[in-house]
Parts: C-alpha cells; structure tokens; sequence
C-alpha cells in the first residue's frame, strides 16, 4: 500500500506461462451478513494459508472491489497443475469450505445471499505483455518481480515477442527437427 514507486518504465519479470485466476463474491442480500461475512472471510483465510506456503504455487494476488457488493481477487500461479492441486488437497481449507457448500445445496439449504464465481487462463509465452510507469509493482509484476522494460522492448509488440531462455532452447529443437517438430518438414 505504501511501497515506493520504481522510477522509469519497467515490466513483468514473468518467464514461460502465466496462470491467472480470477475469482470473486456477490453479496446478493446485503443483510444476510451471517451469510456472506463468512464467505468473505474464508478468501481472506485462503489467501492467508497460500501466503504461508509458497510451495503451493500462488505467486501473487491482487484484491479488487467491483462495487459494495462485488469482491475479486486477480491470483497469479505458478502452474495450472498447481492450481488444480491446491483446489482438491484434502488438507487446503478450500477442499473443507467446498466440502461445507456442497452438502448444504445437496440439502437444499442453501439461501442465495451470496454468489460465488471464477475463471481461470492459462496464458501462453507470448501472449502477454507489460509495462508500469514510474509504479510500484503492481498486478503480475508483483507477482514475479520487475524488470527495466528495455530488457524486454520498449514497443508492446517487443515485449509480446519476448521468449524466456527455456522457450527459446525448445523452439531452436523444434526448428532443427522441420516446421512440424516431427522430425521432418512439411510439405
């Protein structure tokens, strides 16, 4: 809230792909604050428990308001394997909170006081790219560090070309093997 702006321009240290979830909460009824604090409470608690064990795979969050009665949190991950791990780990409170949503709709007692919803992209090298203007880091850089934005062009359509070392070692394998990395050209 209070970090330091880093002067210049600069962009997302992001190598490979990046994950990003996109979940929030609607509070359909604002008087049913039995309801819905608790939902609220439980994202906190979650993003609590991912912060404490990084080996999970959250690189970073952002909390946004929509309106007073929308929520979202913007996740950064490392992978959509570790995503989908966290989500089902039987020792995450995410697997216990489901556990508790599911049996009271299967019981019908569930009162709509709170919407729930997520989206979840998995982006391709390249397809993505940033920049931050004399800002602290913010969004994805946040989640991975800055760079001076040179390292990476000073045009967007530089910075989309940008592959990671990794990428680029696969790509020169796939072009010694022909255009369909199957060993043999096209034709």
């Amino acid at each position: 809230m209070f970090a330091k702006p880093v002067p210049g321009r600069t962009t997302a240290a992001a190598e490979g792909e990046v994950v990003v979830l996109l979940i929030g909460m609607r509070i359909n009824h604002f008087w049913a604050v039995h309801q819905w604090l608790p939902v609220m409470l439980s994202m906190f608690r979650m993003l609590g428990e991912l912060a404490r064990d990084r080996s999970r795979g959250l690189l970073g969050h952002v909390l946004l308001t929509a309106s007073p009665r929308s929520y979202h949190v913007v996740q950064y991950w490392e992978s959509k394997e570790k995503l989908y791990a966290y989500a089902a780990a039987a020792d995450a409170l995410h697997h216990r909170v489901w556990g508790i949503v599911n049996r009271k709709e299967r019981a019908g007692k569930l009162h709509r006081h709170v919407g729930l919803w997520h989206e979840a992209y998995v982006v391709p090298e390249g397809s993505y790219e940033s920049i931050y203007f004399d800002m602290p880091p913010a969004g994805l850089a946040a989640a991975t560090g800055t760079l001076p934005v040179e390292s990476r062009g000073r045009r967007a359509a530089d910075r989309f070309a940008h592959r990671s070392s990794g990428a680029r070692g696969k790509a020169d394998r796939q072009g010694s093997r022909g255009e369909s990395g199957e060993g043999a050209p096209r034709r």
